[in-house]
């Protein structure tokens, strides 16, 4: 399988989720500004999973734009990531419904976390195929950005159950780290 093919099923399928996070707020019944208010939360939820979603979207092109080839294991992690990525429309919305209640943005970060740790194994994956020298080898290196994402999102959903609106500000954090794309697979290509 050509990558492309890959890279165009991954957007398909990225569009599809944030298709979805949109159309799970609901539309208030009313037409002043104070029925927008209890939407708040839910509004927040879906802004912040779909800056994720987005970071994904982008880094991910630049990840495949460094590959060479697809193998298997990268079709594979590929599902891994599409599967963890697919529940954010789940996790936000409980999230936002319910106000930010502990056990839903903990379950939020759940999410983050795997989805977090599939793009890690998609990286690997590739880089396995590719080899050690490969140009997304040398992009990724130590990977510390990557690794600082999965410890934060380890701190962040144990801190929920004292403070879920911490935790929320560490999920926002993490975020805020990634808006900006990786340049370092920029840097490998040019």
């Amino acid at each position: 399988m050509h990558k492309n093919r890959l890279e165009a099923f991954s957007d398909g399928v990225l569009a599809i989720i944030i298709t979805i996070m949109v159309l799970e707020i609901k539309v208030p019944h009313g037409a002043t500004l104070e029925t927008l208010r209890p939407l708040m939360p839910v509004f927040f939820s879906y802004v912040l999973s779909f800056i994720y979603v987005g970071i994904y979207w982008n880094n991910h092109h630049h990840m495949l734009h460094a590959a060479m080839q697809v193998s298997g294991a990268v079709l594979w992690a590929n599902l891994h990531l599409l599967f963890w990525l697919s529940l954010l429309p789940f996790a936000s919305g409980w999230m936002g419904e319910n106000h930010f209640a502990p056990i839903p943005v903990a379950l939020y970060g759940v999410v983050l976390l795997m989805a977090g740790f599939a793009y890690w194994l998609l990286a690997r994956a590739i880089i396995q195929a590719d080899g050690p020298d490969s140009l997304l080898a040398k992009a990724i290196g130590k990977d510390r950005k990557g690794n600082a994402s999965v410890v934060l999102y380890l701190v962040a959903i144990p801190v929920t159950f004292f403070n879920e609106w911490v935790a929320a500000a560490i999920y926002v954090g993490v975020a805020l780290m990634w808006l900006i794309p990786d340049r370092r697979i920029e840097k490998a290509l040019a």
